[in-house]
């Protein structure tokens, strides 16, 4: 991979390694450690051949694997780190969508990983099941069980609005934007 296509690769993907990465480890410091390494990473894979989609599921899910690699490291050094303020990641809109991704900023990260994927990135169950090694059903249970956590923290919605699991039409989607 050439210079170049490293940097369009980046440019075209690279929020959203970041956005999964801060996500996933909701600190900024270990979110920029992981975009570094996925692309060093990158540069090692031959990718001749590799369509836009492939390419980005590859680096999500390279993201993921490096997340994982970092949560292993903390639970190793014993400590804990804490939950950074993550608005230099979403650039709300309004005050309902900074609510709403402090919300999802408190689930399990199980939980708050499907979120993201399914509403931030626009990828559908079966594809996060496969990018996350789990069946697409667990990946529906985790975006119910999500969405329930969500109605609880936020006491509900009202106006009747709700979030579609059909088209991910709610706020949360906006930020990806």
């Amino acid at each position: 991979m050439t210079e170049q296509e490293l940097q369009r690769v980046m440019t075209a993907y690279g929020d959203s390694v970041y956005r999964v990465a801060l996500c996933r480890l909701q600190n900024t410091a270990d979110a920029e450690d992981v975009y570094q390494d996925v692309f060093l990473r990158l540069l090692e894979q031959r990718t001749a051949g590799w369509d836009g989609e492939h390419l980005k599921a590859w680096l999500i899910r390279a993201a993921l694997n490096r997340c994982a690699d970092v949560g292993r490291l903390r639970r190793r050094r014993g400590g804990t780190l804490s939950l950074e303020d993550v608005s230099d990641m979403s650039c709300p809109l309004d005050e309902r969508s900074e609510e709403l991704w402090d919300a999802v900023a408190r689930l399990p990260e199980k939980l708050r990983t499907a979120i993201h994927l399914f509403y931030g990135e626009g990828y559908q169950n079966n594809e996060i099941g496969t990018m996350l090694g789990i069946p697409a059903a667990t990946v529906r249970s985790r975006l119910h069980r999500a969405r329930a956590e969500l109605r609880n923290l936020l006491g509900g919605f009202d106006n009747g609005e709700s979030v579609s699991e059909a088209d991910g039409s709610h706020s949360y989607a906006r930020w990806a934007e």
